[in-house]
């Protein structure tokens, strides 16, 4: 099956935040409460009910070039996806359509994923949703799978007017987005297509007329060291560990039972 992804261009965008709205409404996330802090920008930031939130950047130091540069802010879907690394519950894991898909109640809230996401995506909170009543389990975009696994569009993508936000397979909205860029170049020498490369390839492409670093955006995004170590050798040792003693407690029973069966011929 084709990987699936969306493709955002921020150059098409006007921050109308109605995917932000859809995305609620389609996940049944209750609203939150929200402060006048001098911007637009609401809510302050991603929690575990703000799954999808448009980030405003105020550039320019003049009225004559001041400009907004809106960007999105959810789920990169990564195909190297640390989040998917350091889960020792396998709650997050890939899907065959491409996206991190996630089920919930197999997470514990150790929140490992939150600590090891280069994008700061996923959110702890709630609870009761785990293995254990009352859990602050994880939350995060899951690209509105049950959607997308119906053939429909997820819910931010179906509702932009803009036309900003596409979904679609991922080489043909690679394509695009590249066509894009190019297109963007003469004007915007910086343009840069965000998703192609980055973590061997993101399932939400960024077509942004500057670099990324211009949009908030790690520039060289990686798996942290920690992650890889908690996978390939802490974890692994973790279950060698386990297994022994569990083989140590089985012969401390058999070698009991021996014992017992023992002093009960002498008797």
């Amino acid at each position: 099956m084709a990987d699936k992804a969306i493709l955002y261009d921020a150059t098409k965008c006007t921050a109308c935040r109605g995917c932000q709205v859809a995305c609620k409404q389609w996940n049944d996330l209750p609203g939150e409460l929200t402060t006048n802090r001098g911007t637009y920008e609401n809510p302050p930031d991603l929690s575990a009910n703000t799954w999808l939130k448009m980030r405003f950047t105020e550039i320019g130091d003049t009225p004559e070039n001041l400009r907004w540069l809106f960007v999105r802010r959810a789920c990169m879907h990564c195909t190297d996806a640390a989040c998917v690394e350091v889960c020792p519950t396998k709650a997050l894991y890939h899907h065959e359509m491409g996206f991190v898909a996630y089920k919930r109640e197999l997470c514990t809230g150790c929140g490992y994923c939150v600590e090891a996401c280069p994008f700061d995506v996923p959110r702890s909170g709630g609870g009761g949703g785990g293995t254990v009543t009352g859990v602050r389990t994880m939350s995060k975009c899951i690209l509105c799978e049950d959607r997308i696994t119906n053939g429909e569009e997820p819910a931010c993508v179906k509702t932009c007017p803009t036309g900003a936000l596409t979904y679609g397979d991922r080489s043909d909205l690679l394509a695009e987005g590249q066509a894009r860029v190019a297109s963007l170049k003469s004007t915007y020498p910086n343009a840069y297509l965000y998703g192609e490369k980055e973590l061997n390839g993101l399932h939400v492409l960024y077509v942004l007329d500057d670099t990324p670093d211009v949009y908030g955006l790690p520039v060289n995004p990686q798996i942290p060291v920690a992650a890889t170590v908690w996978q390939d050798v802490l974890q692994p040792i973790g279950w060698g560990v386990a297994g022994l003693v569990a083989l140590g407690l089985g012969l401390n029973y058999v070698i009991a039972r021996r014992k017992i069966k023992i002093n009960s011929e002498e008797e």
